[in-house]
């Protein structure tokens, strides 16, 4: 009986030969929007080696041309560095991301910028997290190149980056196949 429930909703195939096999289930996809509007990059492109060389993870990168951090998806946030150069948060399917505005802006101790998240806080993709004075960054830091790293890559099996170019935060930036 359960076998003939299967084949009607789908989760079992007909071979050929008439036997039937369980389908496997579909790849869960999540769309990540961007955080930022600007320039996308590749990671390559980030003149620091951890990012560059993806020893925090894969990603990409936005060279901001405004200073406004937005959610790239519902989820919860998981960190909120004290600095308030950079914030992490998971979706509700279990990415993790890492937004970290500029390069050595960690040095400023906050100043330029403002959190508008809390650490556990839930968010809707588009809600603000952060903003920084955008000018301020570009006189006192190494770079406003801004990484977006996924830190937990072991949970997924392809990071489809789409962006190119020109990016508004709050469009289509890439896209996760979990494993």
């Amino acid at each position: 009986m359960f076998n003939k429930l299967k084949k009607m909703f789908g989760l079992e195939e007909e071979q050929q030969d008439g036997t039937t096999q369980a389908s496997a289930p579909a790849a869960k996809q999540v769309a990540i929007k961007a955080p930022l509007t600007g320039e996308v990059h590749p990671l390559s492109d980030v003149p620091d080696p951890v990012f560059a060389e993806k020893m925090m993870g894969d990603g990409f990168a936005i060279t901001p041309s405004e200073g406004v951090v937005v959610a790239p998806f519902d989820g919860e946030i998981v960190q909120v560095f004290h600095t308030k150069h950079a914030i992490g948060i998971r979706s509700k399917d279990g990415v993790e991301i890492l937004i970290h505005v500029g390069l050595e802006t960690v040095k400023l101790n906050g100043e330029g910028f403002d959190a508008h998240v809390t650490e556990g806080q839930n968010v809707n993709a588009g809600d603000h997290l952060l903003t920084f004075n955008i000018d301020y960054i570009k006189e006192n830091a190494k770079s406003t190149i801004t990484p977006v790293i996924f830190t937990n890559g072991d949970v997924l099996e392809n990071i489809n980056i789409t962006a190119s170019g020109s990016v508004q935060k709050g469009t289509d930036a890439a896209v996760v196949t979990l494993k």
